[in-house]
């Protein structure tokens, strides 16, 4: 598929989420093409991520510290850390569901809203605001259930393109706290992409400077988007 859009950027520019102290800006495809699967597939490859039905890149005048990123499956070797989370999960199981609203995932995702951003903004969702950012009409996506002895403790909402799949966003138990669940997500997610014989797991954008994106600069394998074209990172 070839790939030729115009692209508009925000008119003004609005606190950045991750930085408070820079100014975002995004850049978004042309809103009259229809989005599919197959366009998000080339747009994803040039730095993109998706939030509900949306398609953006950050294109900030005054700062590139957005890298976006993704695992080259191939090349990942668990580290110790992540050897020893896979061993304390044993018990888990996985189960694929479709991309539909269920009341169980919602409450579970309710509650951990509200025990890890409490007073952001982002707690107390309603069922609207959980369907408006994680469900797409046009995306292949599933909802990667974890669940021990048969109780829902985690969900990671997987976007699959044509030539990886994408880390959406991963909500869990808060009472599973010390079992590294946000980080079993992730490694179960690579473990499915070699299972699709996919080779990439994309994660979205990482930032040197936020301690919220840390875990990504953990995983081996690891490229960055960057002068338009994916380049693999090595961080210390």
């Amino acid at each position: 598929m070839s790939l030729s859009l115009s692209f508009y950027q925000d008119v003004h520019a609005h606190e950045c989420a991750y930085l408070p102290e820079e100014l975002s800006q995004n850049l978004y495809p042309d809103p009259t093409i229809p989005m599919t699967n197959e366009l998000y597939s080339q747009l994803i490859k040039m730095g993109f991520r998706r939030s509900g039905n949306s398609s953006y890149r950050p294109h900030c005048p005054e700062c590139q510290a957005c890298i976006p990123v993704r695992i080259n499956v191939n090349q990942f070797k668990p580290n110790r850390s992540q050897r020893r989370c896979l061993k304390r999960n044993e018990g888990i199981t996985r189960h694929l569901q479709p991309a539909i609203f269920q009341h169980d995932h919602f409450a579970l995702y309710s509650r951990y809203l509200n025990a890890r951003h409490a007073g952001a903004g982002m707690d107390n969702p309603s069922s609207d605001s959980y369907r408006h950012f994680l469900l797409c009409y046009w995306s292949d996506t599933l909802f990667v259930e974890f669940r021990q002895r048969g109780r829902l403790v985690g969900v990671a909402v997987t976007d699959q393109v044509d030539h990886a799949l994408s880390a959406f966003y991963t909500f869990f138990d808060p009472d599973f706290e010390k079992q590294s669940l946000g980080t079993y997500a992730i490694l179960q997610q690579i473990e499915m992409a070699k299972s699709f014989d996919l080779p990439y797991l994309y994660l979205g954008y990482w930032i040197a400077d936020c301690q919220k994106m840390a875990y990504k600069q953990n995983f081996s394998g690891l490229e960055g988007f960057i002068d338009q074209e994916w380049k693999r990172l090595d961080i210390e």
